[in-house]
């Protein structure tokens, strides 16, 4: 168990500094920031003593040894388009209210596509499944952005139920919780209805309808309980998703996330910030898939051997 363990922290570690490399040197081929910085009638004198004030004159390779050595220490510099505020600073302020989002849309996911998937294998070759299966695909395969414009013109504009944009009370989360979780209600529905339709043809299941045991307790209490080993695992997967997953959704709700911090950051050239958030995204994704991963060699000790 420790060798897997270590072997899987190994693995996680190296996969982070990976991305640290890919983050920086893309982040660089977006452009030079110095013209988001400077005025256009800016000098070249102006340019070269910007360039040295940040160390931007230096060689790549030495500006990410830096970079490296910098957030070793949790240290992502200073942020270019938000003068006197640190790139992990800012990050940590827009944090909590992606969290706030990822967990409401995890709510929501799993409030709906539940009960679809419990009834969809109980219902199975009945219109009912049909209709689950029209959801599935129609949520694996709608844009998020396309998604959240439609609901915002039907029940913001349109209707004038919910706000458009912002961030404030449960009302204002529903619409890019919806849109954001929406690809997952897909993912959850058939995880738990390809489970239900397992358990359904045990044994034990028989042996409860033959004691004469009411139909929904042998599907809710008995049924649920013993299918839902599988989707519980795959939640820590699917909470990294929807951190991860956030920028677009942010984007279009104007959801001051750090998603939507990625996003103006991205447009500003702001290497420092564009650099903190990614690596706070995959370091949170790749440490829920760590847990996972712990989790499944205690659940099966087969997993250990692989």
């Amino acid at each position: 168990m420790q060798r897997y363990i270590a072997r899987r922290v190994l693995q996680s570690f190296l996969a982070i500094w990976v991305m640290s490399l890919i983050v920086f040197s893309l982040a660089r081929l977006s452009g030079n920031a110095l013209d988001v910085m400077l005025p256009m009638e800016s000098t070249q004198e102006d340019y070269d003593r910007l360039a040295k004030y940040w160390g931007l004159d230096q060689p790549v390779h030495f500006q990410y040894g830096i970079f490296v050595a910098r957030a070793l220490q949790g240290d992502f510099g200073m942020s270019w388009k938000w003068p006197g505020h640190s790139a992990m600073g800012l990050v940590m302020d827009r944090l909590p209210a992606t969290l706030q989002l990822a967990g409401f849309a995890l709510f929501v996911s799993v409030l709906i596509a539940l009960p679809i998937g419990v009834l969809s294998a109980v219902k199975k070759g009945t219109a009912w499944d049909s209709g689950a299966k029209v959801i599935a695909l129609l949520g694996q395969s709608l844009p998020g952005f396309w998604l959240g414009i439609v609901l915002m013109w039907v029940f913001a504009v349109h209707l004038g139920w919910l706000p458009t944009s912002g961030r404030g009370g449960i009302q204002y989360m529903i619409l890019p919780a919806i849109t954001l979780g929406w690809f997952q209600v897909a993912a959850i529905m058939r995880l738990v209805r390809s489970s239900m339709l397992d358990v359904l043809d045990t044994e034990f299941v028989k042996l409860t309808r033959i004691k004469g045991l009411a139909e929904w307790k042998v599907v809710w209490k008995h049924c649920l309980r013993n299918a839902s080993i599988a989707p519980l695992t795959f939640f820590a997967i699917i909470a990294g998703v929807l951190m991860t997953g956030s920028v677009v959704t942010e984007s279009v709700f104007s959801w001051p996330g750090t998603g939507l911090l990625a996003i103006d950051a991205v447009r500003a050239r702001d290497y420092q910030v564009v650099q903190a958030v990614v690596i706070v995204f995959s370091a949170i994704f790749i440490m829920t898939n760590l847990l996972v991963d712990i989790l499944y060699a205690y659940l099966d000790p087969r997993i250990r051997y692989r």
